[in-house]
C-alpha cells in the first residue's frame, strides 16, 4: 500500500523515490520497510524506466536505519520477528533484484538499515558529511548471509569487519577511498549529482543496462551457505543482548551486555 512517507516521482525516465521523515532522520518503521519494497518492486516491473534513485529527505540524513523506538510493538513475539525479519529482507533485496540501475543519494547519515538500503544499490554518492557504518553489534542485531554479500563484494572483508565488527563509521572521504561510495561530491551536490548520474545511466539502452546488472550478479554465483544456513541468516534472535540494548536506546544509556 501507499505510504505517505515512502514518496513516488518520475522524471522522464527515472524513478525517484524519497524517505521522507526528515524529523527522526529518516528512520524507518515497519509500515515504512514494507512500502518501500512495494515501490521498488512497482518500479522494477516498469519498463519504462531506466534508473531508480533512492534519497532521504532534508539535509541531515539518508536514512538512519530501523526506527529502534518502535521495536516495542513491531518485534518481541517469535511471530513478530518472523514477519519483521521477512519484511526487512524483502525491502533490501528489492533494490539488489529490481531490474533497473538503482543510485542511492547517500547526503548526511547512511546508518544500520540505511547502509544495508544503500550497499544494496548498484551506486552510490555522498559528501564529505555523509556518515556511514552498521552499528549492528550494538543491538546484538545479525545481518543475514545476503545482506552482507553485497558489503564483501564492495569492500573485501578488512573493511567489512571494521564496519560490522569494529563498528566503524566512516566519513564520505573515508567511505569514498574504501570503495563504499561510487562518487563523492560536495554535500549541497549529492541529491544533483544521484539525479545526473540517473539521468547519464538512463540515456543507455535499458536493455543492455538490465542485461549487465543481471548478469554481474550472477557471476558472483551462488552464495556458498546451505539452505539450513541460509534459513537460519534470514531470522533475527530475539536475545537478552539484544532487548536490553533497545531499552537502553529508548532510555538513552550504554547497554550492558551478557552473551545471551
Amino acid at each position: 500500500m501507499p505510504h505517505p512517507l515512502i514518496r513516488h516521482e518520475r522524471d522522464g525516465a527515472i524513478a525517484i523515490l524519497t524517505i521522507d521523515r526528515p524529523a527522526k532522520r529518516n528512520a524507518m518503521d515497519l509500515p515504512m520497510w514494507i512500502a518501500l519494497a512495494e515501490a521498488m518492486e512497482a518500479c522494477s516491473a516498469d519498463d519504462a524506466l531506466g534508473c531508480v534513485v533512492l534519497r532521504g529527505a532534508g539535509e541531515e540524513a539518508f536514512c538512519a536505519g530501523a526506527d529502534i523506538a518502535a521495536f516495542a510493538t513491531e518485534r518481541g513475539t517469535p511471530e513478530r520477528e518472523a514477519v519483521y525479519a521477512a519484511e526487512i529482507g524483502r525491502s533490501f533485496q528489492s533494490l539488489r533484484a529490481c531490474r533497473h540501475p538503482v543510485v542511492a543519494a547517500c547526503r548526511g547519515w547512511t546508518m544500520g538499515g540505511g547502509a544495508g538500503l544503500a550497499t544494496m544499490a548498484d551506486f552510490r554518492v555522498g559528501g564529505p558529511a555523509t556518515r556511514i557504518g552498521i552499528p549492528a553489534r550494538n543491538l546484538n542485531i545479525f545481518y543475514a548471509y545476503d545482506e552482507l554479500d553485497p558489503i564483501l563484494q564492495s569492500v573485501g572483508y578488512g573493511v567489512a569487519m571494521e564496519m560490522l565488527v569494529e563498528g566503524r563509521v566512516f566519513t564520505g572521504a573515508e567511505a569514498y577511498e574504501k570503495g563504499l561510495l561510487s562518487r563523492l561530491v560536495p554535500d549541497e551536490a549529492v541529491q544533483e549529482e544521484a539525479l545526473a548520474m540517473a539521468r547519464r545511466i538512463a540515456q543507455g539502452a535499458p536493455l543492455a543496462n538490465r542485461f549487465h546488472k543481471r548478469a554481474l550478479q550472477e557471476l558472483r554465483g551462488a552464495l556458498p551457505i546451505s539452505a539450513e544456513q541460509y534459513a537460519a541468516s534470514r531470522t533475527f534472535p530475539y536475545t537478552e543482548d539484544f532487548r536490553e540494548a533497545a531499552r537502553a536506546f529508548v532510555e538513552k544509556r550504554k547497554p550492558v551486555f551478557r552473551g545471551r
